[in-house]
């Protein structure tokens, strides 16, 4: 008895969508709006994550040691700063690299290089890039590196410098502009939301609105709520999923449009291959999100015409 109920309401939410044609597609029509409005978001979502770890990990500490600085005590001080729960990552350069690495950079100075190759000696000492896991954590990896009593007993005198006071302004700019960049981020997502939900709702509404005759009838005839209810919500769920599969289908090609644009604009990241090998996760949120929007559209949208203060109104 229960499973023929709910073919019926299947059933019933079907004939309503068909026979509704012009409004179901103004419904379908709105919802794929939304939904791409709701895929844009993620894609843009993707984009500033991208963009913010690249100005992270442009920013980073370095130690740099004294030239006549062993070797071995400066693998402990690296070891200890690796410890450190703030450090995402610790990069050695020994004084031959820093050397080679130097010869590279100033190929095309003729007098530098030849003011070199006049040393008896690599006038370099090796060196520690830092790369703390956020931007706000520096400051502390700073103060471990300058307190003595955190260090090894004779390991302090082997630190010629540390730059983090000159990178120090522009650290603290990148945290604000990261902080900020989230919150607008958020925020967007949630105004896009509610303006979604209130669009997809009134569409809905108007949907039903075609029907409020029938909804009467029904009523008087002493059918019950869900039983009214049932097929404009399978109708809602029919807007949503077919809303869904058009907005996945009108992505492809603009993100395969866009995508050149956006790797070199944002210095690597595609949103085509992000949109492929994130098809599934994607797949889900969009399918998942068109058939909330029209089931819950279509469930408050009917309340108004199930009570008898609507028709008493009338």
């Amino acid at each position: 008895m229960i499973w023929t109920n709910i073919k019926r309401v299947i059933r019933a939410g079907f004939l309503n969508f068909w026979r509704n044609g012009f409004v179901s597609l103004a419904a379908i029509l709105v919802i794929t709006i939304t939904l791409f409005l709701i895929g844009s978001l993620i894609f843009f979502s993707a984009v500033l994550n991208f963009s913010l770890e690249e100005l992270k990990n442009k920013v980073d500490i370095n130690v740099y040691f004294a030239v006549s600085a062993p070797e071995d005590d400066m693998f402990a001080l690296k070891g200890n700063i690796e410890t450190l729960p703030e450090v995402a990552s610790v990069e050695y350069t020994s004084r031959e690299k820093a050397l080679e690495e130097f010869k590279e950079r100033h190929s095309s100075d003729f007098l530098t290089i030849q003011a070199l190759e006049e040393l008896d000696e690599n006038p370099l000492g090796a060196s520690l890039n830092i790369r703390a896991k956020e931007t706000s954590q520096y400051e502390s990896i700073a103060r471990f590196l300058e307190d003595a009593n955190a260090l090894e007993s004779g390991v302090g005198s082997i630190i010629d410098s540390i730059n983090y006071h000159q990178n120090k302004v522009a650290i603290d700019r990148l945290g604000r502009v990261v902080d900020g960049a989230e919150t607008l981020g958020v925020a967007i997502i949630i105004v896009m939301a509610i303006i979604s939900i209130v669009i997809v709702f009134n569409t809905v509404r108007l949907a039903i609105y075609t029907s409020r005759e029938e909804i009467g009838v029904m009523r008087l005839v002493g059918a019950e709520n869900r039983f009214i209810r049932g097929p404009f919500i399978i109708e809602g769920i029919i807007y949503g999923f077919t809303s869904s599969i058009v907005s996945l289908v009108i992505f492809y090609p603009v993100t395969a449009w866009l995508g050149s644009a956006t790797e070199r604009f944002f210095g690597g990241i595609n949103v085509f291959d992000y949109y492929i090998q994130n098809f599934g996760q994607i797949f889900l949120v969009i399918i998942v999100s068109g058939i909330i929007l029209g089931a819950i559209s279509s469930y408050f949208a009917v309340r108004r015409y199930l009570s008898g203060r609507y028709y008493k109104q009338s």
